[in-house]
């Protein structure tokens, strides 16, 4: 999967690190994203995707792999990237299209001012995270559908995904989180998150190593005390007392068993029978028992 000296590379790949542990950490990554896109039944052959790319680590690891996987021949679809400027203060709306004419990436810059709608509705001390993603969501459904797409990808990984099902458990009241691929409520789009199996941490490292533009997002990250921060921290204390647990619960969300779970829409606990044998007549070998005839 990596380059050689005699290897073409994708422009996104330029200048990247010749170190041993980058060269792992790129085929790790790569791997996984292979892995996750062949397991949930992701390709189309032909199908065109909309990359969504916010200018933060995951979105920029997720473009630079899916072209990878593209360039080997081993993802046959087409890449579109979509950049949504939601009007965010001080957003650096140059940085994206400057980058992406650079690296010669087919893309599409949308403006849609949903910031001022966010702090419209959004009653002081509340969090923007939830009607600023459904916006969003909205928006790019919209292009996706104007751009002939089939699928709209999101940079999501691993993390996300246990964040998400952890803040389900303890303040939804629900087993539930992003899945790698769903079909959204009109029925008409996929939704994949490819990143599914790599760790945050590799998407951190990943595009620091090759010096992508990272855009903060300042309008989510102003706001303290937010529910995923304190998820993140105890997910991040569990992983520094036992490494490796964050993967373990991970690979557990691969592995539910709705009758061990309480959950009667899933599992038919009034149905359940138990399986009985006929009396056996012991008689012949308790003769004792003859005599109480």
């Amino acid at each position: 999967m990596l380059d050689d000296e005699d290897s073409p590379i994708h422009p996104l790949f330029a200048g990247a690190p010749a170190s041993t542990e980058f060269k792992k950490l790129r085929k790790r990554i790569v791997r996984e994203t292979r892995e996750a896109i062949e397991q949930y039944g992701m390709i189309e052959r032909g199908a065109k995707w909309l990359v969504c790319l916010s200018g933060g680590k995951d979105s920029y690891t997720l473009l630079a792999v899916l072209h990878e996987l593209q360039w080997r021949g081993l993802l046959p679809v087409e890449l579109l990237a979509c950049n949504l400027d939601q009007g965010q203060p001080g957003f650096p709306a140059t940085v994206l299209p400057e980058f992406l004419d650079k690296m010669g990436v087919p893309h599409r810059i949308e403006y849609q001012d949903t910031y001022s709608i966010v702090m419209d509705k959004v009653p002081a001390g509340r969090t923007y995270c939830a009607l600023c993603s459904r916006l969003r969501r909205g928006n790019l459904y919209r292009i996706a559908r104007e751009e002939g797409c089939s699928a709209v990808v999101l940079g999501h990984h691993r993390d996300d995904i246990l964040e998400t099902f952890m803040m389900n458990l303890f303040h939804g009241g629900r087993l539930a989180t992003m899945p790698p691929k769903l079909v959204n409520e009109e029925g008409d789009l996929f939704v994949y998150r490819p990143l599914s199996f790599v760790a945050e941490a590799d998407c951190e490292k990943f595009a620091r190593a090759l010096n992508y533009p990272i855009i903060p997002c300042d309008l989510c990250g102003s706001q303290d005390g937010l529910q995923r921060q304190q998820v993140k921290q105890i997910l991040d204390g569990w992983e520094k007392s036992a490494p490796g647990r964050r993967q373990k619960m991970f690979r557990a969300l691969m592995n539910t068993r709705p009758s061990h779970l309480c959950d009667t829409g899933l599992f038919d606990f009034a149905g359940l029978t138990r399986r009985t044998a006929e009396p056996e007549d012991l008689s012949d070998k308790c003769p004792d028992l003859r005599q109480l005839d």
